[in-house]
């Protein structure tokens, strides 16, 4: 736990609990703690938390932290780099406001509402027969 009582996860225990490997598991977490979406606690009983409660934290953040500023083509009036066909280009204000309809969509998704539901989550659980582990006939 960390000092507001919130749940502290290891990466190692992370990267058990969704079977994604640790090298992947501790790139995402750095990159969503340099964007102040985690807080990160060093020793025996550190790990990584959430900085701010799940209900204020969007799928944009997410994917800004781990991507980078979102655009869908560089033509965007947000996007660092410039499309060589601008000028001639009579799409470049279409895709600013299909770029800016996306982000405002990922914007009003928040983390709770991406997070398993418990029926969702015990449905996906194998759930043994009840011969599980029977004697099978023998010929």
């Amino acid at each position: 736990m960390d000092k507001n009582g919130a749940r502290m996860l290891a990466a190692p225990a992370l990267a058990d609990e969704t079977v994604v490997p640790l090298p992947t598991v501790s790139k995402v977490l750095k990159l969503l703690s340099r964007a102040g979406l985690l807080l990160s606690s060093r020793g025996v009983n550190g790990g990584y938390s959430l900085a701010r409660a799940p209900n204020e934290i969007s799928v944009a953040d997410i994917i800004g932290a781990i991507e980078g500023p979102l655009s869908l083509t560089a033509c965007v009036d947000d996007g660092d780099t410039v499309c060589e066909h601008t000028a001639m280009c009579g799409m470049s204000g279409n895709w600013d406001r299909v770029n800016r309809k996306v982000l405002a969509v990922l914007e009003s998704i928040d983390l709770t509402e991406m997070a398993p539901k418990p029926a969702d989550f015990m449905s996906s659980i194998p759930i043994a027969s009840a011969n599980h582990g029977a004697n099978k006939a023998t010929a």
